[in-house]
């Protein structure tokens, strides 16, 4: 199975310089005349959606696109090198902590959200990682 991961924002420059900025993706390439932007450097390839706010995101949806905060059960996690350089980056680049660094017994973790809303976890394994917990 191959994993896409595709990220709503309601201007893609702006997504491109914060992922670029914030996490060291480079934009691979432009699709679909330019309303779609191919990020890579890590591991699965995300895919910047243009999607203006207010715009409904199926046709069957009653809701709308809104990019202030907002909770979903689905997030990304990142993992990271040094998490202080990293929550700093993007901090520069336009992210708001949420949850500053905790430690756990498979390592540390903060939480963050992107310009558009998204909620980001930045994760600096300790040892094994996930591989340290025995239940």
């Amino acid at each position: 199975m191959e994993l896409l991961i595709n990220i709503d924002v309601d201007d893609l420059s702006r997504g491109i310089g914060f992922y670029e900025q914030a996490l060291g993706l480079k934009l691979n390439r432009k699709l679909f005349d330019g309303t779609v932007a191919e990020m890579l450097g890590g591991t699965t390839p995300i895919y910047l959606l243009a999607k203006p706010a207010g715009s409904r995101p199926t046709t069957r949806s009653d809701t709308r696109r809104d990019y202030r905060r907002h909770w979903t059960p689905v997030h990304l996690d990142f993992v990271v090198a040094n998490l202080e350089q990293a929550i700093e980056r993007a901090l520069e680049a336009g992210a708001e902590i949420e949850d500053w660094p905790q430690d756990f017994e498979w390592g540390r973790q903060a939480t963050l959200s992107d310009p558009f809303g998204h909620g980001l976890c930045f994760i600096e394994w300790k040892g094994d990682g996930y591989g340290a917990v025995t239940g």
